[in-house]
């Protein structure tokens, strides 16, 4: 059983972030798939977050925590450091509020997402990930500027908006009669699972929550498995270019170690395929790192036969070359 008193956010604060999201964020449904319950031998019910505005969950804890601002602080602005989906999420939430908004993106995140944040108004200051500190350089221009810093994940405004996706899963199965025994999530730095955590647990206290990465960049899992945030040890690069994270959030942590059961893991192969599957079989698009989860119910990676499960498919924001590979 929960024990919200130790936690950075309770699930009030994720009911009170739904009813701030309620006049601008899409409450995207729970799909079902007689072809993927029959691949998995689960029931299974998917939560398509590329459905959301700016095409992913991000959109909720941004436009929460730009909400929260107060109206005297508005003047300077915001600054968020991104790849991509927490991009176009402050940036929208941003244009909507009649704030500026300056993002700090990698030089080599897909062009589709760097094009789509400058479309909701964004100024964009692009940075070498090798070579330079993203949060270093967004801390500079927001003191120049007296901008407020956007954190994508380790926030407890953020955390409780993306929170509001595992609400609206719980709310969605205990209409229907049905009691998860799984719910994964993907994570980077771990604002999403945690939320999400959040809210199920509150509900259905007896909820096993996971989290889902790139085999590569598994640090939920090590940290989860360990008791303590520990970083993974790529040095390389994922399709799943959202989900880069080196090390959990603080903040996230100390909701994801007492609430999620474990992590699990997919490769960049079990990935593609997952994207496919979601192509195929519901005809939506699901950008890779939006499909890690699902990928790892596919490949095996969970237990779920028998068992009632709901997947976060978290966003659908993915350069067209790339999904057409994807998907060959």
């Amino acid at each position: 059983m929960m024990d919200s008193v130790s936690f950075p956010i309770t699930a009030a604060d994720i009911d009170a972030a739904a009813d701030v999201l309620a006049p601008y964020a899409v409450r995207t449904p729970l799909l079902t798939s007689p072809a993927l319950d029959a691949a998995t031998g689960a029931r299974v019910y998917l939560k398509p977050e590329m459905l959301q505005r700016t095409g992913s969950f991000k959109f909720r804890g941004a436009f929460n925590k730009l909400s929260s601002i107060p109206a005297a602080a508005r003047d300077g602005g915001v600054v968020a450091f991104s790849s991509g989906n927490h991009a176009q999420g402050v940036a929208a939430a941003a244009q909507i509020l009649g704030m500026r908004a300056t993002i700090v993106m990698p030089a080599d995140a897909p062009a589709s997402k760097r094009e789509r944040t400058k479309g909701y108004g964004a100024e964009v200051v692009l940075y070498d990930r090798d070579r330079e500190d993203r949060e270093a350089i967004a801390r500079d221009i927001a003191g120049s500027r007296g901008a407020t810093l956007v954190p994508p994940y380790d926030d407890a405004k953020v955390i409780a908006g993306q929170g509001t996706v595992g609400r609206e899963i719980a709310a969605d199965l205990a209409a229907l009669g049905v009691v998860p025994d799984i719910v994964v999530a993907p994570a980077s730095g771990g604002g999403l699972v945690a939320g999400t955590a959040v809210a199920v647990t509150t509900r259905f206290p007896e909820a096993a929550v996971m989290s889902a990465e790139p085999e590569a960049f598994d640090d939920h899992a090590r940290s989860i498995a360990a008791g303590r945030r520990e970083p993974h040890k790529s040095e390389g690069r994922t399709i799943c270019d959202a989900l880069m994270a080196s090390i959990p959030g603080e903040l996230t942590f100390a909701i994801n170690q007492q609430l999620l059961t474990r992590g699990v893991t997919a490769s960049d192969a079990e990935v593609a395929r997952a994207v496919a599957f979601v192509f195929r079989e519901l005809k939506l698009v699901v950008e890779p790192g939006g499909a890690v989860a699902l990928a790892a119910l596919l490949a095996g990676h969970i237990d779920a036969r028998g068992k009632t499960i709901a997947i976060v498919l978290s966003g659908g924001n993915v350069d067209a070359d790339l999904f057409a590979k994807l998907i060959a």
